[in-house]
């Protein structure tokens, strides 16, 4: 199991100077093709935005080397394998220090419950994206795993009713 966490990138400057202006149409129509099918061969890449499935292997093996492509995975339904709540949780720490944000990171990545773990600025430090398989689960995982993180002073949680959207291909509208 894989769990992400994403912590605030100190330099902004570093976002600012990204060059996205090497993908061209070809590579936007790929990227695009892939997030809806990523099981695609080269072949059926190929016929979709117009290119040989050479073409298309040489295109892909950039992306991939380029850091844009970053992986290839299979979604599984939560639901089929019986996990069927989806909660977030957020997580504010009782202080900042180095040590403590180290801490929490380690601890964190090792709870297979938590999908996704994100740095963020507003009222809490942390947003958690947690799946279980009932609110018992949760309710045991909340105050025997989580809250025992050394730093954590406090959580709330937001259980998911009805997801209306999950896992929408990145817009690339803007690089066009």
């Amino acid at each position: 199991m894989q769990v992400t966490c994403i912590f605030l990138i100190q330099n902004a400057d570093f976002l600012r100077t990204m060059n996205t202006a090497s993908l061209d149409p070809y590579d936007l129509a790929l990227l695009t093709a892939l997030q809806a099918d990523g099981r695609s061969t080269h072949q059926q890449l190929a016929e979709r935005v117009h290119l040989s499935p050479s073409q298309v292997g040489r295109r892909l093996a950039k992306l991939e080397a380029d850091g844009v492509i970053t992986g290839y995975r299979v979604n599984l339904s939560p639901q089929a394998l019986g996990l069927g709540v989806l909660v977030f949780i957020s997580v504010k720490l009782a202080h900042h220090g180095d040590t403590i944000i180290e801490r929490f990171r380690e601890e964190i990545l090792l709870l297979e419950e938590v999908q996704e773990c994100y740095s963020v600025a507003g009222e809490a430090d942390y947003l958690v994206r947690v799946v279980v398989p009932d609110l018992p689960t949760l309710a045991e995982f909340t105050m025997k795993r989580l809250m025992r993180v050394p730093g954590v002073e406090s959580v709330r949680s937001n259980i998911v009713l009805t997801a209306l959207k999950r896992e929408g291909p990145l817009p690339l509208s803007h690089l066009r």
